[in-house]
């Protein structure tokens, strides 16, 4: 991760050290199973944790002779103990035993943060809903004004996509985190289905059900395809934000601090920069999917082509991700809403009440939909080319249909009454 993108929180669990301690536990855990069935002396886990220390720059110093890192990693360890506790570190298991159990670590502590801040990224949506919840605003369809909608609406809708993805996270965090401890090829060769149980308990982990020497990429790939439909839902409402931030839109600005500048050359200038930012986020974040799919095909189930990989897209994947939800909770946090600029619109446009009139039309004369359909049509579009009010226009075309007048307070109050039942629906 490059400095400008990092979180210290994430990427210190990715970091070389951490992985390393990781490894240790996971070896850690399997020794305590040992002794549980008195294959190894008791107290060995306890007096090796108390005898060794992570020595990332002797690991590099045996790797680069043994070309093997956790070679280098149990050798760094070893060569610590007594040959009464040495000789049973890293017994009858293989290397993706160990690196997958602790990956599977790492993900799971990232997950952790992730979802406490997804929790209160959540939080940010649900306040500015209630802030907006109030505010009558011109909806738009294919980018055309159409009819009106409560502005918290667009923010209900953005909550209710990130709700979902919140507990398809969530889901993925309690049930496809598992451990391995099967030995070469998966086959159990030493060790037996007990001890792995007892190891992976010890880790709090579940037990992988088929495991073939390596933990299935599925599994990561379900977790990295969550974090991209999130992070494209993010951008979903970066970019709505983005469009509101037009100069000749103006409904809505991202916070401007304090001595912040838009532009090197234009002072006047207010931009949008974490809309764009995390429009960009989303991009990496979704390129990430398709290596994680492509992961999951192993030669014969089991090759290190993903090894590679994982060492580079994991860590970035959870740091920007994480990255991006604190981002975006601070957008929402300081978003600055122009209620007038969106209720004048409202105000100064008549032609949204043509679907209204059109069905008001239908029910109080005996005209055929499509004879009604295009009369509305002409009134409309005469308003927009030459000015004047809908309202007038139709009320003269069709006197005896007793058209209701409808006036901005009236108007709102419906369509605050019908936000409010959405809202409680969501809510309930």
């Amino acid at each position: 991760m490059i400095p400008r993108y990092d979180r210290s929180e994430i990427s210190s669990i990715w970091s070389e050290a951490q992985k390393f301690q990781f490894y240790l536990d996971v070896e850690l855990a399997l020794i305590s199973a040992l002794e549980s069935k008195s294959i190894a002396p008791r107290g060995s886990a306890e007096v090796i944790r108390g005898s060794v220390e992570i020595r990332p720059e002797r690991v590099r110093e045996i790797e680069a002779v043994v070309h093997h890192d956790i070679i280098a990693f149990c050798t760094m360890i070893t060569e610590q103990l007594g040959p009464e506790h040495a000789r049973f570190f890293h017994y009858g298991v293989t290397s993706s035993d160990i690196i997958d159990t602790a990956i599977t670590l790492q993900v799971r502590e990232s997950l952790k943060l992730i979802i406490d801040q997804f929790d209160g990224f959540l939080s940010s949506i649900k306040s500015v809903i209630g802030r907006t919840s109030d505010i009558l605003a011109m909806g738009r369809s294919h980018g055309i004004f159409a009819e009106p909608l409560i502005f918290g609406s667009k923010f209900l809708s953005f909550y209710t996509e990130s709700l979902r993805n919140f507990e398809t996270l969530k889901n993925l965090y309690e049930n496809e985190l598992t451990a391995q401890f099967s030995g070469a090829v998966g086959s159990y060769t030493i060790l037996d289905q007990e001890i792995e149980k007892l190891a992976a308990k010890s880790l709090n982990l579940k037990v992988e059900d088929i495991s073939t020497q390596i933990i299935p990429r599925d599994r990561i790939a379900r977790i990295v395809n969550c974090i991209s439909i999130s992070a494209t839902s993010m951008e979903r409402m970066a970019i709505e934000i983005r469009h509101l931030q037009h100069s000749d839109v103006g409904e809505v600005f991202e916070g401007f601090s304090k001595g912040q500048k838009g532009s090197s050359t234009m002072p006047h200038k207010k931009n949008p920069i974490s809309s764009e930012n995390l429009t960009g986020m989303a991009r990496m974040l979704r390129s990430y999917s398709q290596v994680a799919m492509e992961n999951i095909l192993l030669w014969h189930e089991r090759d290190i082509s993903h090894s590679s990989t994982e060492r580079l897209y994991l860590p970035d994947c959870f740091g920007l991700f994480y990255y991006s939800l604190k981002r975006m909770s601070g957008v929402l946090e300081n978003l600055v809403v122009k209620t007038e600029t969106i209720e004048n619109k409202v105000k100064k446009n008549s032609m949204y009440l043509s679907s209204f009139y059109l069905h008001v039309l239908l029910v109080n004369t005996d005209q055929r939909r499509e004879d009604l359909y295009k009369a509305v049509q002409e009134a409309s579009f005469e308003v927009m080319e030459n000015g004047g009010d809908l309202y007038e226009i139709l009320n003269n075309k069709f006197p005896e249909a007793l058209l209701p007048k409808m006036d901005f307070e009236k108007l709102k109050d419906h369509y605050k009454q019908r936000f409010k039942d959405t809202l409680g629906r969501v809510f309930k």
